[in-house]
């Protein structure tokens, strides 16, 4: 099978040696993603639902991108730093996923790269037929 990358562009990809999306035949992993646009600034800044929504509306687009639609993920990771907030990252989560239904996990963290990131979102799945 080939196996494809594909970067986002950021400084961090060359920096740490990771892609944004790696697909190996009809498999795509995508790398953990946080609510950090291309300009670098931070989006929901204390609002984990604002972070969560960031996460999954950039995932949707880096696979838009790869002409490979959000039906086809079949697990998604959450990485949040309060579980207390939950229902939060739960709420974006079923803004998304509400018909795809995906195996989902979420664990909490006892922190990530900024302590202003509340939620770091990864994501994989399986194109197939209908």
């Amino acid at each position: 099978m080939k196996r494809e990358i594909f970067s986002s562009g950021t400084e961090w990809e060359e920096k740490v040696g990771y892609s944004r999306v790696v697909k190996v035949g009809n498999i795509f992993f995508v790398s953990g993603t946080t609510a950090v646009n291309d300009e670098g600034e931070l989006i929901g800044l204390g609002d984990l639902y604002k972070q969560a929504k960031f996460c999954f509306q950039k995932i949707e687009t880096s696979l838009n991108e790869l002409k490979i639609d959000l039906k086809y993920i079949t697990r998604t990771r959450m990485y949040v730093t309060n579980i207390e907030l939950w229902e939060e990252a739960g709420k974006a989560h079923k803004e998304f996923f509400h018909n795809i239904k995906p195996a989902a996990t979420m664990v909490e963290v006892s922190n990530l790269i900024s302590p202003d990131l509340l939620i770091e979102i990864e994501v994989e799945g399986v194109i197939h037929d209908e």
